[in-house]
C-alpha cells in the first residue's frame, strides 16, 4: 500500500510594501473623520495615525478610545505617565519619543521622564504608582497581583481608577503595536527624544 505525498502549493515570496503615512486627503474615505478629529486635538496628524488610517476600523477604535481616555478622571500628566511607561515596556521607539515630548509639555519633570525611559519609576509617588501598575499590567498580561493593586490603591487611587488604567493601556497598545508593525518616521519635532532600549 502506497501513500501519496500531499500536493503542496508553490511557495511565493511576498514582499511587504511600506505602510503609507496618510494625510486626510490620501486616506481611505472612512478614515477621514478620525484623522480630522486628531488634527483638531493635536494641531497635526501624528505619523502613527497616518499609518493607522490604512485601516478605518483601527483608526476609529483609537480615536473613540482616545476621547474616552482623555475625558476620564485622570489628569493629562497622569495619562502621559501611563502612556510613556507602556511605550517603554512595549519597546515602541516612536511612541517613547512622542510621549516623552508630551509628558514634558504637561509639566512632568525631565528627571521623571528620564526615569521612565530608563525603566525606573518616577520620584513623584502618584506617578510612581501609575507607572508601576501600567508596567505590571503589560508584563503580567493583566494578571496583576493583589500587591500590585494595593500599592496603587495605597497611593490614593480607587478601584474605578484602577480599572480606568486598563483603558489607557488599551489605547497605548493600539499605538505601540501599530508603530512596531508600520514603523512610521519620527517627526522632526520629536527627534530630540529618540529612544532605544538600553
Amino acid at each position: 500500500m502506497s501513500v501519496n505525498a500531499p500536493c503542496l502549493p508553490t511557495c511565493e515570496v511576498i514582499i511587504m510594501k511600506p505602510f503609507p503615512v496618510h494625510t486626510i486627503e490620501s486616506s481611505p474615505e472612512k478614515s477621514r473623520a478620525s484623522l480630522e478629529a486628531l488634527q483638531s486635538a493635536f494641531g497635526m496628524i501624528p505619523n502613527i495615525a497616518g499609518a493607522m488610517a490604512t485601516s478605518p476600523v483601527l483608526i476609529d477604535c483609537l480615536v473613540g478610545l482616545f476621547g474616552k481616555v482623555h475625558g476620564g478622571s485622570f489628569t493629562e500628566d497622569q495619562i502621559q505617565i501611563v502612556l510613556l511607561t507602556d511605550a517603554v515596556v512595549n519597546s515602541s521607539r516612536w511612541a517613547v519619543a512622542f510621549h516623552s515630548a508630551l509628558a514634558l509639555q504637561q509639566g512632568i519633570s525631565a528627571a521623571d521622564v528620564d526615569a521612565i525611559r530608563d525603566g525606573h519609576l518616577p520620584s513623584d509617588p502618584k506617578f510612581a504608582a501609575l507607572s508601576a501598575l501600567a508596567r505590571a499590567m503589560i508584563e503580567k498580561r493583566g494578571h496583576v497581583t493583589r500587591q500590585d493593586m494595593d500599592s496603587f490603591l495605597d497611593a490614593g487611587f480607587d478601584n474605578a481608577r484602577l480599572l480606568e488604567v486598563i483603558a489607557i493601556v488599551a489605547a497605548s497598545t493600539i499605538t505601540n503595536y501599530t508603530a512596531t508593525i508600520t514603523n512610521p518616521p519620527l517627526e522632526e519635532a520629536f527627534k530630540q527624544h529618540t529612544w532605544a532600549r538600553g
